[in-house]
């Protein structure tokens, strides 16, 4: 092995949650490489909030920030790629990255995050993350008061709607089909008029992703100023389950409080392994890896 491709930790993701996880190993001089291909899930989203000291801040501004503070720890380095491949190599983990490189790292930590997987409506994927959005909390009270789809069906849509009731009361359920909720939820959104049109949403009409109405398949058009979806997802890298690493039955890295995954050695944090997606949770989660990777790092030596 190179000695400069020789590593304490590797960091397959340099967005929220793996630069976290950096800052903490590198304050206590471990030798870390972060693999980042510089495509975050939430590129296109002009706002972060509920994050304290960063609320309304663009996200691309937050990491920008923290990529430069994380850059002032010499034992941090960077590599600008994709981790394409995994194995276990000895006493290593040696990750190959998609120009060829390879490195070995005594611990891995996957901040890879998620991939949503987009349906096959006109005008979804441009307003997603704008006003077509996942969270009431992260982005909810923006459009509170303000005329509110929920694109879903069932529980999923059932708890959207629940949450977001207190936030406006203006809310429509477009389930594209026929409802799947039990007597019990149908009974309880009529009681707080939510409304509920099975008929199949085709089009996304907007300007810039900003969601002007939503088209129907009998033609129909219903204005709305913002719309949660629930989307399915895969994990951005398949690398840990190569390794090993269990899923939950939602599809996130099966992680416990030290957020280490069923795979000795291997760690997530992040998107990837939890179903609160925001920027606080993130830095969280990869606060916590850090500092659990690093005790078992002094753990092995000391």
């Amino acid at each position: 092995m190179e000695s400069n491709h020789i590593f304490d930790v590797i960091i397959i993701g340099g967005s929220y949650a793996g630069l976290s996880a950096a800052m903490a190993l590198g304050r206590s001089l471990r030798k870390v490489l972060i693999i980042d291909s510089g495509n975050p899930c939430n590129k296109q989203t002009p706002h972060s909030h509920n994050f304290l000291t960063q609320d309304g801040s663009p996200p691309y501004e937050i990491s920008a920030i923290a990529k430069k503070q994380v850059e002032n720890y010499p034992t941090v380095s960077f590599h600008n790629g994709s981790a394409v491949s995994g194995k276990r190599s000895g006493d290593y983990f040696e990750i190959s990255t998609d120009n060829g490189e390879s490195f070995n790292g005594k611990k891995l930590l996957f901040a890879s995050g998620i991939t949503d997987i987009m349906p096959n409506i006109k005008g979804f994927s441009e307003c997603w993350g704008i006003t077509v959005i996942h969270c009431p909390y992260c982005h909810g009270y923006e459009f509170r008061g303000q005329q509110t789809a929920v694109l879903a069906n069932g529980d999923r849509a059932f708890h959207i709607a629940s949450l977001v009731k207190n936030l406006t009361d203006q809310i429509t359920i477009f389930t594209s089909g026929d409802v799947s909720f039990t007597d019990d939820q149908l009974k309880r959104l009529n009681d707080n008029q939510i409304n509920i049109v099975t008929t199949a949403l085709i089009e996304i009409a907007h300007n810039k992703g900003h969601l002007e109405h939503l088209v129907l398949a009998d033609g129909s058009k219903h204005h709305f100023t913002a719309a949660y979806a629930s989307l399915p997802f895969r994990q951005s890298s398949d690398i840990p389950m190569s390794l090993g690493c269990e899923l939950t039955e939602q599809g996130y890295l099966k992680v416990d409080l030290l957020q280490k995954t069923t795979t000795d050695g291997v760690f997530a944090c992040g998107d990837n392994a939890v179903m609160m997606r925001s920027v606080a949770n993130a830095v969280y989660s990869g606060n916590m890896a850090g500092a659990a990777i690093n005790k078992e790092l002094t753990d092995a030596s000391f």
